[in-house]
């Protein structure tokens, strides 16, 4: 049976889910986030707060969900390896990655597990293109980027992607496992990780699935800042784990 929303039915197989956010510096916006996840979930929660100089560690430290403080900013490539190890030493069945900028939608966690639980995928792809996501205020240099950035994904490796730079995305704990997947390489702390998970489990043959998710961002009206992402630099960092890995640069 497939449950739409952030509930997940878990009881018949007893797998445990467990859906980590990553914050740094989203003050405000991280209440927002918590006060969006559903009542009623079949998934455990996890806060990885990523050195955070702001009002931020003291928001998730009043939640009364478990957390991890990092003492610096050391990127969402490690934040993200954080909620992994914690997983994978929790002993839990898949692992939902999300944003805590207000962004991605908790109760849409249910459709990055759904295919995971029943349907033997083994990495579920948030896509805010495909029919029944949204992407409100999204801005025009980043239209442009994402979809750049899924043709050239397409050109490499054949998988007709529409959104490989949503981080809002489940795993199987399992793909972590496997010795031809090494995230725990310090050149992956930052941006490079997302790209070069995407990269490896398409490339190894792994089952693969986009669903439709909300990405919203904030309007433009209210000048807001709307990524931690800088030009040149990050995006640097976005694409360089595929000149590496292509050219067998990088394991």
């Amino acid at each position: 049976m497939i449950f739409p929303t952030g509930c997940v039915d878990n009881m018949k197989d007893q797998k445990r889910l467990l859906a980590c956010m990553v914050v740094y510096n989203t003050g405000p916006d991280t209440s927002l986030v918590l006060n969006r996840f559903p009542k009623e979930r079949g998934f455990d929660i996890l806060i990885v707060n990523d050195g955070s100089i702001d009002n931020t560690k003291e928001i998730i430290e009043k939640s009364g969900f478990n957390f991890v403080n990092h003492s610096k900013n050391r990127g969402v490539g490690a934040a993200m390896r954080t909620g992994i190890d914690y997983g994978l030493k929790n002993d839990y069945y898949a692992i939902a990655i999300l944003a805590g900028n207000n962004k991605d939608d908790p109760c849409e966690i249910g459709k990055l597990f759904n295919p995971i639980l029943n349907e033997d995928y083994d990495y579920v792809q948030g896509s805010r293109f495909l029919k029944g996501g949204r992407w409100d205020n999204l801005p025009v240099f980043r239209y442009i980027m994402v979809k750049l950035h899924a043709f050239l994904f397409y050109l490499l490796t054949g998988f007709k992607g529409t959104d490989a730079l949503n981080g809002f995305r489940a795993y199987r704990l399992v793909l972590f496992k496997d010795n031809r997947i090494n995230i725990w390489q310090e050149w992956l702390d930052r941006y490079e990780l997302e790209t070069y998970l995407h990269y490896k489990v398409i490339r190894l043959g792994y089952k693969v699935k986009e669903v439709p998710v909300s990405k919203i961002y904030p309007d433009n009206k209210k000048k807001k800042k709307y990524s931690h992402i800088r030009p040149i630099i990050d995006w640097w960092k976005i694409l360089r784990p595929l000149l590496f890995l292509c050219f067998k640069l990088k394991k």
